[in-house]
């Protein structure tokens, strides 16, 4: 695995949050990242906060009402600015806490979960957002170091034993049931990590998107650390 700074010529570096939100994807950029290293201690809050099952959202009356350090409150005032520019964009993000996420073995030959790498999909135009604060990083994979899974011969065909259904169908299916959407890297690809502090931008699979939409996946949460992170 890399970090992003050594990653290929699908990310594009700005310096601030306009630039984020203002910068289009164009050519082989599908990934736009604002680096920054941040300042605070969000472990504190990842401590504060006890988790009921495997993740929770948190609301900026939550945050407020944690007594925290004086770290912790910059840590703090970091999380409501992010959640205050992203929503003042139109964007809707969420803040959560994470122990670890559902796993899906309904078809073991082809799991759907979000460790897989995967695209995300929208009738509409829009991007996703992301940052970790604490925690393991998500990781993306250049497009042209990825096969889509569907298109793989010996999935394909255990595919088509679940259809069971007439050819012309075939790919409907597939977009019904997400199957279209997950990737495997292929031998000794770039594994690119997100980094921690760094705000993502992201593309998508939507009708006017003009670039190929951005490989991703959650990453294997390590024991005992919890995640905390904004998507939208």
């Amino acid at each position: 695995m890399i970090d992003a700074p050594q990653a290929d010529n699908q990310i594009q570096y700005v310096t601030n949050f306009q630039d984020l939100i203002s910068t289009s994807f164009k050519g082989e950029v599908n990934a736009i990242c604002y680096r920054r290293k941040l300042i605070g201690d969000f472990s504190e809050i990842v401590r504060k906060i006890e988790l009921d099952g495997n993740m929770a959202e948190l609301h900026p009356e939550e945050l407020l009402e944690l007594q925290l350090s004086e770290q912790g409150q910059l840590a703090r005032q970091i999380l409501l600015n992010d959640l205050k520019n992203l929503k003042d964009h139109g964007a809707s993000p969420t803040l959560n806490l994470i122990k670890y996420y559902e796993r899906d073995d309904t078809y073991p030959f082809f799991p759907t979960d979000v460790y897989s790498f995967h695209v995300d999909r929208s009738p509409i135009s829009t991007d996703t957002f992301l940052c970790t604060y604490y925690g393991e990083p998500s990781d993306i994979v250049p497009n042209s170091q990825a096969m889509q899974k569907v298109l793989i011969p010996e999935i394909r065909a255990e595919l088509k034993k679940l259809y069971g259904g007439a050819d012309e169908g075939f790919e409907s299916f597939l977009s019904e049931y997400f199957f279209d959407l997950h990737y495997q890297p292929k031998p000794n690809a770039s594994i690119i990590s997100l980094g921690i502090g760094n705000l993502w931008k992201l593309a998508i699979d939507h009708p006017e998107s003009k670039v190929l939409p951005c490989l991703h996946r959650a990453p294997i949460e390590k024991n005992g650390e919890n995640r905390l992170m904004i998507i939208c």
